[in-house]
């Protein structure tokens, strides 16, 4: 988790340790901050999705280049019906932030796209719905 919080911080968040994880609050517009996925102790490519989502909020220009698995980017679709400006050259997503995301229907092909999507209904303005449920990948529960 070292190297996402590092990112994070890069972005202008505000990460802190709590009893049992970690409290992120990010008081103003993110900026926008560089990925590479890695093996571990690396970027981990299971956060791709999830950092995208922040990255289309943020402040300018980023860009995630995955470099452990293809085909990672099946969620990019989804945010941009979402209103996210993300563009897709290769193995690298080309992303301009915008102010806000807005709800749309949405379909999740795994459980990071999920995870994704979740926090991209989740950001300010948006508000989101499924149809069926958008985790279908055996969890639950979640919580937030």
């Amino acid at each position: 988790m070292e190297t996402v919080i590092t990112k994070l911080r890069e972005s202008g968040m505000e990460i802190d340790p709590e009893d049992g994880g970690i409290r992120a609050v990010g008081n103003r517009r993110i900026r926008s901050v560089d990925v590479k996925t890695l093996p571990y102790p690396g970027f981990p490519t299971d956060m791709q999705a999830q950092f995208m989502v922040l990255m289309s909020l943020a402040r300018g220009l980023s860009v995630i280049a995955e470099t452990i698995f293809e085909n990672r980017f099946i969620h990019v679709s989804e945010l941009i019906r979402m209103g996210a400006n993300i563009r897709i050259v290769g193995n690298t997503a080309i992303i301009q932030g915008v102010e806000s995301l807005s709800g749309a229907p949405v379909m999740a092909s795994d459980l990071r796209a999920s995870a994704c999507l979740i926090l991209a209904g989740l950001a300010p303005g948006g508000r989101q719905r499924s149809p069926g449920s958008i985790i279908s990948t055996g969890v639950t529960k979640a919580l937030i």
